[in-house]
């Protein structure tokens, strides 16, 4: 089969989703089990399109690098997603109604880049010295597929299941810490609800920095100076509950709180 007109077919139906907030079926069912890059070519024509819109790129992030997020998802591999600026609701004292549909939420280890990263070998030492800083960040994953129903192929046409983000004012530098040696505690309200640490994310968030920024030159969109990376999940990720106040807390990089509204997203 012509493999434009499934990636369009199944772009369609996800920006369908998006623009009603309802969910829709996978869509494994145009584009295969295993067929990545086609599985990307799906992710492009999104891209393609909130930047008709007039949507902003400000950066990447990498999806299921956690073993807790890969068995919750049922994918065995990391992917990469397009973080647009209106994704980023830090400064909101809750989340906007209406951006969401079913909701989830995970702590990160976010990177502000302070260097393009396009040449040479990407390695760990590499991309570490074109890090500004770290934050602590909340990522608010969604999918547009109804009941989180996702293979991998799936996830990644989806933008890798990407929503909004949260960032925390502290900002670090790597001078001052290893982000593999963070711990993470994530509550809802006063309840623990996950726990993790950085080498739960690919062995070490620079790590998947370092997978990223290989992979996202290879697709021929480097990461580019003073972009966010959303470097992937510390541990396991929960439901994000109408009213609820989620709460991660990253060692050496502080807190970071978001709020999501009575209504249900």
């Amino acid at each position: 089969m012509d493999p434009a007109p499934v990636a369009t077919q199944a772009a369609e139906r996800l920006l369908e989703a998006a623009r009603t907030r309802v969910p829709c079926p996978p869509v494994r069912d145009l584009i295969g089990l295993t067929d990545i890059d086609l599985a990307y070519e799906v992710q492009n024509q999104l891209t393609a399109a909130r930047l008709a819109d007039g949507a902003v790129v400000v950066g990447r992030k990498t999806g299921a690098t956690s073993k807790a997020v890969q068995d919750q998802l049922g994918v065995d591999q990391p992917d990469f997603g397009v973080l647009f600026e209106d994704m980023d609701v830090s400064a909101y004292d809750e989340v906007p109604a209406g951006r969401l549909i079913q909701p989830k939420a995970e702590a990160e280890v976010a990177f502000v880049l302070a260097e393009d990263l396009e040449d040479g070998p990407l390695a760990v030492a590499d991309v570490r010295k074109a890090v500004a800083y770290a934050v602590a960040a909340i990522e608010i994953v969604d999918s547009r597929i109804a009941g989180w129903n996702i293979k991998i192929t799936d996830t990644v046409a989806d933008n890798a299941s990407s929503g909004l983000y949260v960032l925390s004012d502290t900002k670090v530098s790597l001078d001052g810490f290893d982000p593999v040696d963070v711990t993470m505690a994530l509550f809802d309200g006063d309840e623990q609800v996950s726990s993790g640490n950085g080498a739960a994310c690919l062995g070490d968030p620079l790590n998947a920095l370092s997978w990223l920024a290989r992979t996202a030159r290879d697709f021929g969109e480097p990461l580019r100076a003073g972009q966010v990376v959303l470097s992937g999940a510390l541990g396991a990720m929960v439901t994000a509950k109408p009213g609820h106040t989620i709460r991660a807390e990253i060692s050496d990089l502080g807190s970071v709180t978001v709020r999501f509204p009575e209504e249900p997203s």
